[in-house]
C-alpha cells in the first residue's frame, strides 16, 4: 500500500513553508526520502534546518512556476506551494495566482510522467463567505471572482479544477485536500493570520486587534492533526475535494479569550474594520473524512495552544539572546 512498507521518493513544493516542513518531518520518519523545493517567498529556511545533515532530505531552492528539472523518478508529488496569508497573497497577486495555476500544472506533469500518485492541498476559502454552514465537499461555494481574495480563492478553484482534468484525461491518481484553519509551531508570527497574530500581539504584551465585531467564526486544527489527514488522504482511492479541518467552531472573539486565558493575560481588544470579502463563517464538515479515511482530529485547541505559545516563546528568547 502506498506510504507503507517500502521506502518511496516523495517531491514536495512548499516545503520550507508551516505545513510543508512538518509533512517532510512525517515521511522521513516513515523511512521514505524527500526532495524538497521552495523559493521562500513565504516559506523559512529555518522550517528546515534541521533536515540539512539528514541523509533522505534534499532541498532545491526554485520556483515551481518556471519549468521544473529536478532529476530522478517520484512515487509522490505534493503540492503544497501557495501564498496562503492574506498578507502575502494581497501584496502578491500575481504570484498567487501563478503558483495555482502554472506551479500545479508544472507539479502535475512531473507525477505523469513519473506515474506518481499527486496531492494538492487546496483550501476552505473555495467556499468563500458560505451561505452554507458547515461547508461540506457538495457546496459549490459563494466566491468573488474579482474580489481582493480572488487571487487566492481562484487560485485554488482553478487548481482544483486542473488537478481533476489531468486525473479524468491521462488518469492520474490525484488526491485533493481542503484545508481549513491549521496552526501549530513553525508559523511565521507576522503572517497576518489570526493564531500567529494573536500570539505576537499577546507576547508583546500588546492589544488583541479583531476585525469587524468578533462574531465570525473558525475552526482551528493543530498541524500534525492535520498531517496525518494529507497522509491518509494521499493512501486513499478518493478523487474528489475532502474536507480537512476541526469541526470544532469559536468565534473570534471566543478565541481571543482562549488566547488571554493561556497566557494568564486580560489583554485589551482592539476592534477594525472587517477586510473585504472575509468570511463570516467557517466550519467544516468532516463526515467525508471520518468515512473514507477514518481520520479526525485527536490534538484539543488547549493542548495545541500549549505547543505552539512554547514554541513562539523559544523563539522569541532565541531572538533575544542575539
Amino acid at each position: 500500500m502506498f506510504l507503507r512498507g517500502t521506502s518511496l521518493r516523495h517531491l514536495i513544493s512548499g516545503a520550507a513553508g508551516f505545513i510543508g516542513s512538518h509533512l517532510c518531518d512525517h515521511l522521513l520518519a516513515a523511512g521514505h526520502d524527500v526532495v524538497a523545493l521552495d523559493n521562500f517567498i513565504t516559506g523559512s529556511p529555518g522550517n528546515i534546518g534541521h533536515l540539512d545533515r539528514h541523509p533522505r532530505f534534499h532541498f532545491e531552492e526554485c520556483d515551481v512556476t518556471v519549468p521544473l528539472k529536478t532529476a530522478g523518478r517520484f512515487d509522490g508529488v505534493w503540492h503544497l506551494a501557495s501564498l496562503a496569508s492574506p498578507k502575502h497573497y494581497l501584496a502578491r497577486p500575481v504570484e498567487t495566482l501563478e503558483s495555482g495555476s502554472t506551479g500545479t500544472r508544472n507539479m502535475l506533469e512531473i507525477a505523469l510522467r513519473d506515474g506518481a500518485r499527486f496531492l494538492l492541498t487546496s483550501t476552505s476559502e473555495c467556499y468563500g463567505d458560505p451561505l452554507e454552514h458547515p461547508q461540506a465537499e457538495t457546496y459549490w461555494g459563494n466566491v468573488n471572482p474579482v474580489g481582493l481574495r480572488s487571487c487566492y480563492d481562484e487560485s485554488k478553484r482553478y487548481a482544483e479544477a486542473m488537478t481533476m482534468a489531468y486525473h479524468r484525461t491521462y488518469g492520474l491518481r490525484s488526491n485533493i485536500a481542503r484545508i481549513f484553519n491549521t496552526y501549530g509551531p513553525r508559523m511565521a508570527l507576522d503572517d497576518g493570520r489570526v493564531v500567529p497574530a494573536f500570539l505576537d500581539q499577546a507576547l508583546q504584551g500588546k492589544p488583541l486587534t479583531v476585525f469587524g465585531d468578533g462574531s465570525q467564526t473558525r475552526s482551528f486544527c493543530y498541524v500534525s492533526d492535520m498531517v496525518e489527514g494529507l497522509v491518509r488522504l494521499a493512501a486513499s482511492e478518493e478523487r474528489d475535494p475532502v474536507n480537512l479541518g476541526n469541526p470544532s467552531e469559536l468565534t473570534i472573539l471566543e478565541f481571543a479569550a482562549r488566547i488571554q486565558q493561556m497566557l494568564g493575560s486580560k489583554l485589551p481588544i482592539i476592534l477594525q474594520p472587517l477586510p473585504s470579502d472575509d468570511p463570516r463563517k467557517r466550519r467544516p464538515d468532516i463526515s467525508k473524512a471520518k468515512r473514507v479515511l477514518g481520520w479526525e482530529p485527536k490534538v484539543s485547541l488547549e493542548d495545541g495552544l500549549r505547543e505552539t505559545v512554547a514554541y513562539f516563546k523559544a523563539q522569541a528568547d532565541v531572538i533575544a539572546r542575539r
